[in-house]
């Protein structure tokens, strides 16, 4: 299936010097997909031309005369930033021009420009960024990583099916299984919200697991983790700043003193292998799920390798109809879930 991706080029730390790069890799190994290239007028220079002349029709430029920096508050740039690169990107995909769009620029802006352009599905109070984890089976789906601070039970269902679904649709896993972050497996542990919520994933369509704790995230107990953004933000960043930790460790031990780094040396094929397993860049690309259309947002901080990523799970979601699947799902799965649970209360 031919699909077109519309590219926030100057998001991220590094801009197009990473975005054009790694969408000119993407449609080398993917000869089905257009881009659409939005940035500013000079970064389409003569090197590009001569780069993006290979690729033909399939490479298409939108120039724009705005950036949406980094650090700057997401209410006053949806207002003012009218021609920025993000606000084409997303427009691209509204007016039906693009598939879906790729950013690795302000998180927050990017949510509140799709939230105002896009719209959200049926059934869908908020959207919610969900991320692929490595875990020791593979890796997980972990939602909301930050876009909700304060939930209710419902969201925390919606979220549960909008992961289960996106699962299903880029990894064509069949009734992936789901598990409610909590402090305890029982279903006394808890607060309020989390046991109402446990309720109703209980009595959905959903392969519901039960209670997960914190270390059955990166154990890979489900194949999808639910929790509120706050929660969901703490855990994502706590366990990157661990692994960076262990990782500047190993560099200090292995550098301590002559024989330390004999021993590096001789252990070098194994701590490859070891970061290759854990290559943060192979998970890049988080799904902004609940929209009217496809939304991807890469870590501001990815390479080209990251990059390209984030662009192959953009194109997975597109091809496999994931907002199509989303919203034909969320409405028979949100309304069995409530009768099911007003029945077992009696009322």
């Amino acid at each position: 299936m031919s699909i077109t991706l519309a590219i926030d080029c100057m998001g991220g730390d590094h801009g197009a010097s990473v975005t054009i790069p790694a969408a000119f890799d993407f449609l080398r190994e993917d000869e089905q997909a257009r881009v659409v290239l939005v940035g500013l007028p000079e970064v389409f220079d003569d090197a590009f031309r001569k780069h993006a002349a290979v690729f033909g029709e399939r490479v298409v430029v939108r120039t724009v005369s705005e950036v949406i920096g980094m650090d700057e508050a997401p209410a006053i740039a949806m207002r003012t930033k009218k021609d920025s690169s993000m606000r084409v990107a997303i427009d691209l995909v509204k007016a039906g021009e693009a598939h879906a769009v790729v950013s690795a620029g302000n998180t927050g802006a990017l949510m509140a420009i799709s939230r105002f352009v896009l719209k959200t599905l049926p059934s869908i109070d908020r959207p919610a960024i969900a991320q692929s984890l490595p875990t020791m089976k593979g890796h997980t789906y972990m939602l909301d990583l930050g876009a909700n601070v304060d939930c209710s039970a419902e969201h925390l269902l919606q979220f549960g099916i909008m992961g289960s679904i996106l699962l299903e649709v880029v990894e064509h896993k069949k009734a992936p299984t789901v598990g409610l972050l909590n402090i305890g497996e029982e279903d006394i542990k808890g607060n309020e919200t989390v046991k109402r919520a446990a309720e109703l994933l209980r009595a959905s369509d959903l392969n519901f697991y039960g209670n997960v704790e914190g270390n059955d995230i990166f154990k890979g107990t489900t194949d999808v983790v639910v929790c509120d953004g706050f929660v969901g933000n703490v855990a994502l960043k706590s366990a990157e700043g661990l692994a960076h930790m262990v990782s500047t460790f190993l560099r200090e031990e292995f550098k301590r003193g002559l024989l330390s780094k004999l021993i590096a040396l001789v252990a070098m094929p194994v701590l490859m292998r070891f970061k290759r397993r854990f290559d943060p860049r192979q998970y890049n690309g988080a799904a902004l799920l609940g929209l009217r259309g496809v939304v991807i947002k890469s870590h501001g901080s990815a390479d080209v390798f990251g990059y390209t990523w984030a662009l192959r799970r953009a194109a997975e979601a597109a091809r496999n109809n994931l907002i199509e699947r989303i919203s034909a799902r969320m409405t028979n799965s949100m309304a069995s879930s409530e009768a099911a649970v007003t029945e077992g209360t009696g009322t």
